[in-house]
């Protein structure tokens, strides 16, 4: 490696590192050997064979200098072609160690990628709901690149640098005094001019990288945020094309502006490099020279001081930025493992059961919630906040207990923010009750496993999500092998396949970003299908038409009356239209069941609900809707 790329090198790993650098720790240490340990093999082999091309970078130096004695003495001709065919063969076999040092860079680099980054994903995807809901995806998707690929750097290039290189300096610098120890010394005393310049070059180019690191960040949140489906109809409503144009053009300005000084920096400073590098190559050939002419020194000697130079130069300057690379590589595990120590709330337990075959009951009982608080589910650095927020703000729900019976539906009623859609959340387990039971055909959620639950359990969300994927791929998420006339028949009862059917790549449409290629009732119409293809005996509707006109708002009571059809259900409505024909209505408030009964029975006690449905209609909602068919039993309540 010559002495210009040592230097470049040096100030990249500078220019890169993190600002947040920390101390060694033993525990973090323990942890990166436990994610090397299955690479053992290739990282042994990795670290012999770049031992090995060190050793092979400090033969070709003295096997030049024998060659130029051997001609300067008049030797024979055979020596000399035996000699250089030696250099070629170390050539050769130095390339072709640098082609299987690189692949086994790469191997063991990649494995780590591949290892940390399921690691962490895996992780992340069995957080709780109010993890999600406090962090930023953006930091998430950071964590799961830019810092995983700086802890895989430590692998592939900072543990080889630093062992290669020293390796070749101790090898460079032994072979230089044994040579000359009067040229060495005057050439380690240029020393400081090549390597100090290195770094104090390197931490100014670090500030200016992060510098452009922010414009450029904020040049894509404002392009994600703007190009996004919402976001453009947003601009286009409300936003003012100049101005944000005019915004963009100011950040673009700012960036073209540091890579201009960025390119100006780092050419002087090459020059005066090259420069520094010229005037030690003249001081070791003219000393050299001087001693050669003496009869101190053998020509081939000089020869060989000179390319020695370079093999001593470049991996002083490649340490002298070692320990810049090797922290900001634990910083960036340090960085991972914080969001691997993230405990979560919801966990499945080993022994972990299954709901029994055959209709199901859903049952809470004395069921208490609050939400956790944020210590407990994020990080302040995911959120971009000093301090994470730690005050509980007391219990959501409260001594909450009701039973719905296989087949029939309840329907829960009630003010904003009273706690409804937590009951809702608290069935799948997208959170666990602090106290109480809730029951799923019988048993504690908590001892039932995921796969299970889910295969029980169906739920329609208000925002009817959709992944940017084609609709045969959203309808089958719960399902991978649902066939094609399962899928048809599903959309025919959620009454989409005269829709889906005109479209020209039918089921292979693209939905687009979260379904925004469809109206509101065609999405939620979307995941109706989607819950009729898993076929789940227990479906919760959490405001599922809340959101959308009547017309749209009778199609999906269609598709819903097919959903909902010999089925346990929990609905949550914020229209009271659409749970008139409901087995049972459960009035909730500030976290408890105030009321419950049927439609006619709490109108006829003139209560809470009875106010709601008054206070509906008196704004002029649509009349009532009719779900289902009023199931023959009652719900038992508790």
């Amino acid at each position: 490696m010559s002495m210009e790329m040592a230097a470049w090198n040096s100030i990249y790993h500078a220019m890169h590192a993190r600002e947040d650098q920390r101390p060694f720790s033993l525990p973090v240490l323990r942890r990166i050997a436990a994610f090397a340990r299955p690479h053992a093999r290739h990282l042994v082999w990795f670290l012999a064979l770049s031992v090995a091309s060190a050793v092979l970078a400090v033969a070709s130096p003295l096997l030049a200098g024998r060659v130029v004695n051997t001609i300067v003495d008049g030797g024979a001709l055979r020596p000399v072609l035996l000699l250089a065919g030696l250099i070629a063969a170390v050539a050769v076999a130095e390339a072709a160690l640098g082609l299987i040092v690189r692949w086994l860079s790469a191997r063991v680099g990649e494995g780590l990628i591949l290892d940390l980054r399921t690691t962490v994903y895996d992780h992340i995807q069995r957080m709780p709901v109010a993890f999600f809901t406090r962090t930023r995806t953006g930091a998430l998707v950071s964590r799961l690149n830019n810092d995983v690929i700086g802890a895989q750097r430590a692998f592939s290039d900072v543990l080889s640098g630093v062992i290669s290189n020293l390796v070749t300096l101790v090898l460079a610098l032994a072979v230089m005094v044994a040579l000359s120890w009067q040229i060495t010394l005057l050439a380690l005393l240029l020393l400081p001019v090549f390597v100090l310049p290195a770094r104090r070059m390197g931490a100014r180019l670090a500030r200016i990288e992060r510098e452009r690191t922010i414009h450029n960040a904020a040049m894509g949140t404002q392009m994600t945020e703007r190009f996004s489906a919402p976001g453009a109809t947003l601009v286009k409503l409300f936003g003012r094309p100049l101005e944000e144009s005019a915004e963009f053009a100011r950040r673009a300005g700012r960036v073209r502006d540091i890579g201009v000084r960025t390119a100006m920096v780092q050419e002087v400073f090459f020059t005066a490099l090259t420069l520094v590098s010229a005037l030690a190559l003249a001081l070791v050939y003219g000393l050299g020279g001087f001693y050669a002419l003496r009869g101190q020194l053998d020509a081939g000697t000089v020869v060989s001081m000179g390319m020695l130079l370079t093999r001593l130069y470049a991996p002083l300057t490649a340490l002298a930025g070692a320990r810049v690379e090797v922290m900001s590589a634990l910083v960036s595990f340090s960085r991972v493992f914080e969001v691997l120590d993230l405990r979560p709330l919801v966990d499945e337990k080993p022994e972990a059961g299954s709901v029994p075959e055959g209709p199901a009951a859903l049952e809470f009982e004395h069921v208490e919630f609050s939400y956790p608080t944020a210590d407990k589910v994020s990080l302040a650095s995911l959120e971009e906040v000093a301090v994470l927020d730690t005050a509980d703000h007391g219990p959501v729900l409260r001594d909450v207990s009701f039973r719905i019976e296989p087949g029939q539906t309840v329907a829960l009623v009630g003010s904003s923010g009273a706690g409804k859609s937590t009951i809702a959340q608290l069935a799948p387990r997208l959170y666990d009750a602090d106290a109480g039971t809730v029951r799923l055909g019988g048993v504690d959620v908590r001892d039932l496993g995921f796969d299970s639950i889910r295969a029980t359990l169906g739920m329609v969300t208000q925002d009817g999500h959709l992944f940017h994927e084609s609709i045969r791929a959203n309808l089958s998420l719960g399902r991978p092998d649902a066939t094609d006339d399962e899928i048809w028949d599903a959309l025919r009862r959620a009454r989409l396949d005269d829709l889906v059917a005109a479209l020209p790549d039918g089921l292979d449409t693209v939905v687009g970003e979260r379904g925004y290629r469809f109206s509101g009732g065609e999405r939620q119409r979307l995941t109706i299908a989607r819950l009729l293809i898993t076929g789940p005996e227990v479906v919760i509707l959490d405001e599922a038409t809340s959101a959308l006109d009547s017309t749209s708002e009778a199609a999906v009571q269609a598709a819903l009356t097919e959903a909902l059809h010999g089925r346990t259900a929990l609905v949550i409505a914020h229209r009271l239209s659409t749970v008139r024909a409901a087995d049972a209505i459960l009035v909730v408030e500030a976290g408890r069941i105030v009321e419950r009964g049927t439609h006619t029975e709490l109108l006829a006690r003139d209560g809470r609900y009875a106010q709601l449905y008054r206070t509906q209609f008196a704004t002029g909602d649509p009349e009532p809707v009719a779900a289902r068919p009023v199931a023959e039993k009652p719900v038992a309540a508790r």
